[in-house]
């Protein structure tokens, strides 16, 4: 089968919203390459190695590659995708100087290429994140993720789902209940039973990220205590904990609302729009853990977790992404 390959040259910055528009447009895949130049600090504090071809990009700049049908018009595509980029621009995130290219490609020449410079990673004191073809033996205490991405967000290599890991692995203290928003690849839903939760409620918007969740769950053995469901972020906690419960069928996975922990590894501006019903999810003393969040939004969303009524924990930093560790007051 063919594909068009349509390429955005933009920032760092703006790839996550624009990887978004790629989805939205229909995309049935996308990939991100950032700088690979020797330039870039990157955390070796774990012991993480990182198997990177070197590139001309720019520091702080990347290239996304969306792949479309064959039927598709390249032209119209990229005349629909342009406006929405260029508008990125009034929301403080800049996308640079932006290019568009689009050509043909075949299935062999994008499918499974990424999955060469994908390893074995060690992602916090006890996690690993294994690719599901890749041999490795764990080291004692060590726990291994088993992971096949697809086409889904999250394999941990992006600074945002380090930052959740690490945090996760720091507040997880055994037997929560979680809510896991925009899971992905599920990653951060596998990796919190990893550490010892009871039980994760996992959501996305999109079904492509659901199929992948939940077959990594089932890679991990973890279908008893993780629930993947397609949902408009956290519209499903405002449903009755009865709804919940039967949401698998006749098989619950435990998790009630109010909840222990959330988790959201999204975009400032998606965060900012439901921290209030973030707030009613959680017990009193409950964790909020708010990532995805660049350098530019970091007073924005600050101020509008204080505003909803969190304390401020601790903020957690990555290259230039910070991670909000937040805490819901104990009543009285």
């Amino acid at each position: 089968m063919k594909w068009h390959e349509i390429t955005i040259s933009t920032t760092e910055e703006a790839q996550e919203m624009i990887s978004n528009f790629l989805h939205e447009l229909g995309a049935g895949g996308v990939s991100i390459e950032e700088s690979g130049t020797l330039s870039k600090q990157r955390d070796t504090s774990l012991g993480q190695w990182y198997q990177l071809p070197l590139n001309d990009i720019p520091e702080g700049q990347a290239v996304i590659k969306g792949y479309f049908g064959e039927d598709t018009d390249t032209d119209a595509l990229i005349a629909a995708i342009r406006p929405r980029v260029e508008e990125l621009r009034e929301f403080d995130i800049d996308p640079g100087n932006v290019e568009y290219t689009a050509h043909v490609v075949d299935d062999e020449d994008w499918a499974t290429a990424w999955k060469q410079y994908f390893k074995p990673l060690r992602i916090s004191d006890t996690l690993t994140i294994k690719p599901t073809w890749e041999e490795y033996e764990p080291g004692e205490n060590e726990r291994i993720i088993e992971l096949d991405p697809g086409m889904a967000f999250g394999t941990g290599t992006h600074p945002t789902t380090a930052l959740c890991l690490q945090t996760l692995e720091s507040v997880i203290r055994g037997g929560e209940e979680i809510i896991d928003v925009g899971t992905g690849s599920g990653i951060l839903a596998i990796g919190a039973c990893l550490l010892g939760a009871k039980s994760v409620l996992a959501l996305d918007l999109d079904p492509i990220a659901v199929s992948s969740a939940t077959e990594n769950v089932m890679l991990n053995d973890l279908s008893e205590q993780v629930e993947v469901r397609l949902s408009d972020l956290l519209g499903v906690i405002k449903e009755d904990s009865a709804v919940l419960e039967k949401a698998s069928g006749s098989q619950s996975i435990g998790v009630t609302v109010p909840v222990d922990l959330v988790v959201a590894n999204i975009l400032a501006e998606v965060i900012l729009m439901f921290v209030d019903d973030v707030f009613e999810a959680l017990k009193p003393n409950g964790i909020y853990i708010a990532s995805g969040v660049y350098k530019n939004k970091e007073t924005n969303v600050e101020e509008g977790l204080i505003r909803s009524g969190f304390e401020i924990v601790e903020k957690r930093r990555d290259e230039e992404w910070i991670a909000f560790v937040a805490r819901k007051p104990q009543v009285g």
